[in-house]
């Protein structure tokens, strides 16, 4: 969709607001305009033949670790963490510690943010900041139902998959969950925190 295209959909958005008695101030109007310009500016920029990068690479020390502890506390109290700051963006909120997101990266950075690359910094502190969501994308191990090798004619190997079903055991931390492949196969991996977090890791465009 080219810039044009996007401001005559958005605009066309606005006017159906209007007629259905739940119009956006020109302020809100402005945001979304100038949010979807750097999407679609960033959406340019990914499809150069650039390398893919951590977008948290691009943080200070400190930057990161409050990043990180802010999605942590979203996860925990099943807050979708992207969508408050986008709210808080939309709404003309102070997002408190995260401000510094929307006052120098913007959300063409917030948009580039997949799970994985929260993944690789969570692991320095041995802990999942993500939880697993019904339609999250991951891959998984062959490790799960079979004996590998890191050599060997037995090698790890990955398949892509989505999950469909999370289940955790009440007032425990374990639990488990449903995955479906692409060719229909379904398959449940128990003690995905535990003993079953080494055999899957998020995939590039998890969620």
């Amino acid at each position: 969709m080219t810039p044009d295209n996007l401001e005559a959909a958005l605009q066309a958005a606005f006017t159906r607001c209007d007629t259905s008695s739940c119009p956006l101030s020109e302020q809100q109007k402005q945001i979304l305009l100038q949010v979807a310009g750097e999407l679609i500016t960033q959406r340019e920029f990914d499809n150069t033949d650039s390398p893919a990068s951590n977008p948290l690479d691009e943080l200070t020390p400190e930057q990161r670790q409050s990043f990180l502890q802010f999605v942590l506390t979203q996860e925990q109290q099943n807050n979708p963490w992207k969508i408050q700051l986008l709210n808080d963006w939309l709404q003309e909120r102070n997002s408190g510690e995260m401000q510094f997101i929307r006052e120098i990266y913007g959300f063409g950075w917030l948009n580039r943010i997949e799970p994985v690359h929260i993944a690789k910094y969570a692991e320095m502190y041995a802990e999942d900041t993500l939880k697993l969501k019904v339609g999250d994308r991951i891959e998984v191990s062959n490790g799960l139902w079979e004996w590998v090798q890191e050599t060997g004619p037995c090698s790890r190997q990955w398949f892509p998959c989505t999950v469909i079903a999370v289940d955790q055991t009440t007032n425990s931390d374990y639990t488990s969950c449903s995955i479906r492949f692409s060719n229909g196969a379904e398959y449940q991996i128990q003690g995905v925190y535990n003993w079953n977090r080494y055999n899957w890791r998020w995939a590039e465009n998890g969620r």
